[in-house]
């Protein structure tokens, strides 16, 4: 196995919690923008996104073969996009707000500041994990060459 092969699945899992905490604050940021696009002369409310990961080794099959052939355990992990979470707006009525409809409904994002928060929970824990991981590395490296002296 690689030395740096710890390291470059520690740090990839890194720049993918972090991107998905800073999708994460900015859902809740705009948990109230109901004017986030216009499309048709109409205001549209922010939709919520969804960061999507996916390992950079795609099966299990190849993961195995590259384990046996040339002992890489793994790659890692990547971001595949950022999507919009397709679920319904939140009628609200207030026929006072200036993007109320016809009957007084206002259609607020679909963020659940509670959803959000645990989502960004487990981004910041999955994140401490890997940065414990790359410091035990980090610390078995250093252990492995005082060895030699």
């Amino acid at each position: 196995m690689n030395i740096s092969n710890s390291f470059n699945i520690s740090s990839s899992a890194l720049t993918a919690q972090r991107l998905r905490m800073d999708v994460i604050s900015s859902n809740i940021a705009n948990a109230e923008t109901t004017r986030a696009s216009v499309v048709d002369g109409k205001a549209v409310p922010y939709r919520r996104k969804v960061v999507v990961m996916e390992p950079k080794q795609q099966s299990f099959s190849s993961a195995l073969g590259a384990a046996m052939n040339s002992g890489q355990i793994g790659q890692g992990v990547k971001i595949t996009s950022i999507e919009d979470d397709t679920s319904a707006f939140k009628p609200v009525y207030n026929p006072t707000h200036p993007d109320a409809d016809s009957q007084g409904y206002v259609y607020m994002p679909n963020v659940d500041t509670l959803k959000e928060m645990v989502d960004m929970i487990s981004a910041t824990r999955s994140y401490d994990a890997n940065v414990t991981a790359l410091n035990a590395t980090k610390a078995m490296i250093t252990k492995a060459l005082q060895i030699g002296k």
